[in-house]
């Protein structure tokens, strides 16, 4: 299920848009002040940090206020959101996209800590991502990328319709230099058909 509108907003407005719909055990919600100690305490991670691509490692307070802050008062065409559990309200990781290409393309970003890996949660929480971006904005495709060695998001993309597209060489805030990664994409008539393809099981 996606989120119910009137109409498609502007790109401009993604993050004016309603928030995501739930997932299963997750729902994409505002960052929060009060999700600052949970927030730095899973980003300052080395195991998190290098497989992201601006995220510094040490992760501090700073720089929690800095996401927080950002997610309030979003750029033109982004989005930041907090991935929290259901059970209990609590943020387990963050999920974001940014326009690209004049709102023709929209790239997507996520991680869970890693005291909730292996559970399916950021594959839940991405699959609500896109739905959002699709139904609350005109793009017509969603882009992303994941390091080489990392598996496990290449898995959750995977899993959430994205298409191997090629690879190539970018540099890693936290991983401290240049990593090589694979590059996915989405389109809006791809996601549209596995939409309905999951309706009619």
């Amino acid at each position: 299920m996606v989120v119910e509108s009137d109409g498609l907003l502007d790109e401009s407005c993604l993050g004016a848009a309603p928030l995501p719909q739930d997932a299963v055990r997750v729902w994409l919600d505002t960052p929060r002040v009060d999700d600052m100690p949970d927030l730095v305490y899973l980003a300052n991670n080395r195991k998190v940090a290098v497989n992201l691509l601006q995220q510094p490692f040490p992760f501090t307070t700073k720089d929690a206020k800095a996401i927080i802050e950002r997610a309030e008062y979003p750029d033109d065409g982004a989005a930041t959101f907090a991935i929290r559990m259901k059970a209990t309200g609590r943020l387990i990781g963050l999920a974001r996209y940014k326009s690209l290409d004049a709102g023709y393309s929209v790239h997507v970003g996520f991680w869970v800590g890693e005291p909730f890996w292996g559970n399916g949660f950021a594959t839940e929480a991405v699959h609500a991502l896109v739905d959002h971006a699709f139904t609350q904005s005109q793009t017509e495709e969603l882009t992303a990328a994941c390091r080489v060695t990392n598996a496990a998001s290449r898995r959750v993309l995977v899993k959430s319709g994205f298409q191997y597209r090629d690879q190539s060489m970018i540099h890693s805030v936290g991983a401290g230099g240049t990593v090589p990664i694979e590059r996915y994409s989405l389109d809006k008539s791809v996601w549209a058909s596995l939409k309905a393809w999951g309706r009619m099981q």
